[in-house]
């Protein structure tokens, strides 16, 4: 059984997304039904409703920052009740079964993690995204949103803020360690500010010097363009850990350059292009490159509990769902600080 909510779909490749009906599944024995409150524009929704990455599923409904209220549990549910705070994220289900769902990297599942959207699930129902009114989706793939947050600026946590999280986390960005983020945008900014509650002295490297002032005051202890030569010159040799959200090729080579030996350079950011750089800048001082994408469900929730605990939200902007087009525009034209939140009640 199916029952139908208002939602903003893209109705094909590159079309303005407008307002339609889609229908969700009827709650299950382990579900719950979420009232979305609020829903985060990310640059990835633009690139996927625009068929950018391949191939895609259409209508689509994006939207994979999702933060709402619990209105209805599935009678085997355990972990949530009516009137909880609960956000989703990038998927909605894995295979549970493999080695990486086992030991909490779902997003890595080796069969495929199932997407908010633009996607199907194991029995081929089709994905539909946060730009909605309601979504269902198994408590085990559910966020709880401390009080600490509230949902509109928790929101953009599920994706930007896990996306920053995760690598900063697991390369021990902390106390006596130098942390260097490159980009001061949607992920950019929630990296400076995670990296500096975390401990780390904090360097924003950005194109130029138009964002120094929002990023000193979201956590960074220096800051410097990229756009000038001198600055690869002065850094060389100095960070422990860069993390990269950097969305279009660049010179890996040059950044590589700034760490200290055994350092290493992170990419989150998913240019379309590949990348080529000398293996020397490796070799010659035992450095990494590695790359990251989201986190687990345990993880997100301790980036969830961490944010609430250090005061962390993202910086944005909320918007109208008839917005969203207008909305499209200005991120790709870099025209948000720092991430567009949707408030989606009108859409009830």
């Amino acid at each position: 059984m199916t029952t139908t909510v208002n939602a903003y779909a893209a109705p094909a490749p590159k079309a303005p997304l407008e307002r339609t009906t889609i229908t969700r599944r009827t709650v299950r024995e382990h579900d719950v039904l979420i009232e979305i409150a609020y829903a985060g524009i990310c640059h990835s929704d633009i690139h996927q409703a625009r068929e950018e990455w391949g191939q895609a599923s259409f209508p689509m409904v994006p939207g994979h920052e999702i933060a709402g209220v619990v209105t209805e549990v599935g009678p085997g549910v355990t972990k949530y009740a009516v009137g909880d705070r609960v956000g989703i994220g990038c998927f909605v289900d894995s295979c549970r079964e493999c080695e990486n769902c086992l030991r909490g990297e779902e997003q890595y599942c080796l069969r495929g993690n199932i997407p908010t959207y633009n996607g199907e699930g194991f029995d081929g129902e089709k994905m539909y995204g946060g730009y909605s009114s309601h979504i269902v989706a198994d408590e085990n793939y559910v966020l709880r949103i401390p009080d600490g947050l509230s949902l509109d600026v928790a929101a953009p946590l599920l994706c930007a803020g896990i996306t920053l999280y995760s690598p900063l986390a697991r390369w021990n960005a902390g106390p006596g360690k130098k942390v260097a983020i490159v980009g001061v945008g949607g992920l950019g900014h929630m990296g400076l500010k995670i990296a500096h509650a975390m401990g780390a002295e904090v360097t924003a490297l950005s194109q130029s010097l138009r964002k120094k002032d929002d990023a000193l005051r979201l956590g960074a202890d220096h800051y410097y363009a990229t756009s000038d030569p001198a600055t690869f010159e002065e850094l060389a040799g100095t960070f422990d850990l860069i993390v990269s959200t950097i969305s279009a090729n660049y010179d890996v080579g040059a950044y590589l350059s700034l760490l200290k030996v055994g350092g290493t350079l992170v990419n989150v950011g998913a240019p379309d292009t590949p990348s080529s750089f000398h293996l020397f800048s490796l070799i010659g001082g035992r450095k990494s490159l590695a790359g990251s994408m989201i986190g687990g469900i345990q993880e997100t929730q301790e980036m969830l509990d961490f944010c609430a605990e250090h005061g962390l939200g993202s910086e944005i902007e909320v918007i109208a769902p008839e917005q969203i087009n207008e909305a499209y525009e200005r991120v790709v034209a870099s025209d948000v600080r720092y991430r567009f939140v949707i408030d989606v009640a009108s859409l009830r």
